[in-house]
C-alpha cells in the first residue's frame, strides 16, 4: 500500500466549497422555501437557531468529509476521476444513507431530495477540487 499524501490547502478549499454551495442551495434563490417547509422550520427558527455553533460544527464536519474523500483519490491529478469519485460517494453512500434514515424517520421525500441533492453536488465539487489539486 502506498503512502497517502494529503494536500491541506486542497482539503480546506474543498471544505469551503460546501459553504459556498450551501449558501446558494439553501437560499431563496434555490431551495430555502421547500427545505424549510419540508423540515418544519420557520424563518424565525432559522434566524434564532444558534448559527455560530451550527456553522462551526458544519465546517469541522466538512473538513473531515474533504479529508476522507482526498484519502480515497489516489494517483495523479485527474478532474474526471475526482468528480466521479465525488458523485459515487455523494450518491452511493451519503444520499443512500440519508434515504434509509429518512424512511425510518418518515421524513418527506421533498426534504430528502433537497438535502441529498445538495450532498451529491457538494461531493462532486469537492471531488473536482481534490482531483485536480493534489
Amino acid at each position: 500500500m502506498s503512502d497517502v499524501v494529503l494536500n491541506p490547502w486542497a482539503i480546506l478549499a474543498a471544505a469551503l466549497s460546501t459553504f459556498i454551495l450551501g449558501g446558494v442551495w439553501y437560499s431563496p434563490i434555490l431551495f430555502a422555501r421547500p427545505w424549510m417547509e419540508a423540515a418544519g422550520l420557520s424563518e424565525e427558527d432559522v434566524k434564532n437557531g444558534g448559527m455560530s455553533r451550527i456553522l462551526g460544527g458544519a465546517f469541522v464536519l466538512s473538513l473531515v468529509m474533504a479529508a476522507n474523500l482526498a484519502a480515497f483519490l489516489s494517483g495523479p491529478p485527474d478532474l474526471v476521476w475526482g468528480m466521479t469519485a465525488g458523485a459515487l460517494a455523494g450518491f452511493g453512500w451519503v444520499a443512500m444513507a440519508l434515504g434509509v434514515i429518512y424512511l425510518f424517520e418518515r421524513r418527506p421525500l421533498k426534504l430528502f431530495l433537497v438535502n441529498a441533492g445538495y450532498q451529491v453536488v457538494a461531493f462532486v465539487v469537492m471531488g473536482a477540487i481534490l482531483g485536480v489539486w493534489k
